[in-house]
C-alpha cells in the first residue's frame, strides 16, 4: 500500500475522526475535545491516512526513560491484514525504544502482538471504572478474568488467598 501515510505528530489533526474511528472499533466512546486532551497528553502517537483519510490511530504513555504502555490502536477493518497495523505499532514502538512496554488489547488480537515478540503477563492488574454493565462485556469479552480467579498453579498458594 504505496498511498498509505504514517504521522507521529500531532499536529493539524481532526479530532472528530479520531473519535469516530475509535468510536467504530468500540475502544472509546468520548467526544472529539476528549481525544484531543488524551491524544495531545500522551507520549507518543501515531495516525494513519490513506490520502486525506484517517483510516489508524494509535498512543501510548511513558515516563520516557524505562516504562511505556500503548493504547487505542484502531484501524479501519479494510486496510487491516496487509502490514498497516504491523507498522503503526512499529512506529510507536520506536518511540519508546528501550523501555518496558505494556499493551492492552482485545483478546481476539493477542496473537498479532504475540507475532510481534509481545508476551503475556500473569500478573497484569487492573481498576476498571466502567458501568457494571461495562465491566460485564469485559469481563464477557476476555479483556478481564472473573474476580477472584486464580491460575491452576495457584491454587493452595498462601500468598494468593484473599484477605
Amino acid at each position: 500500500m504505496n498511498d498509505i501515510i504514517y504521522k507521529t505528530t500531532k499536529e493539524h489533526v481532526n479530532w472528530q475522526e479520531v473519535s469516530d474511528i475509535l468510536r467504530r472499533s468500540g475502544l472509546s466512546n468520548h467526544t472529539k475535545e476528549e481525544q484531543e486532551t488524551i491524544f495531545t497528553n500522551s507520549y507518543a502517537v501515531v495516525f494513519v491516512y490513506h490520502g486525506e483519510r484517517l483510516i489508524g490511530v494509535g498512543r501510548a504513555l511513558s515516563d520516557g526513560v524505562c516504562q511505556a504502555a500503548i493504547y487505542n490502536i484502531a484501524l479501519e477493518e479494510e486496510f487491516q491484514g496487509n502490514g498497516v497495523g504491523r507498522k503503526l505499532i512499529t512506529l510507536l514502538l520506536d518511540q519508546v525504544k528501550g523501555q518496558n512496554v505494556i499493551l492492552y488489547t482485545h483478546p481476539r488480537t493477542v496473537a498479532l502482538y504475540e507475532k510481534m515478540g509481545f508476551r503475556r503477563s500473569k500478573t497484569a492488574m487492573c481498576i476498571f471504572n466502567g458501568s457494571e454493565e461495562s465491566r460485564a462485556f469485559m469481563e464477557e469479552e476476555g479483556f478481564m478474568l472473573p474476580e477472584s480467579y486464580r491460575f491452576v498453579d495457584e491454587y493452595g498458594r498462601e500468598d494468593m488467598k484473599r484477605s
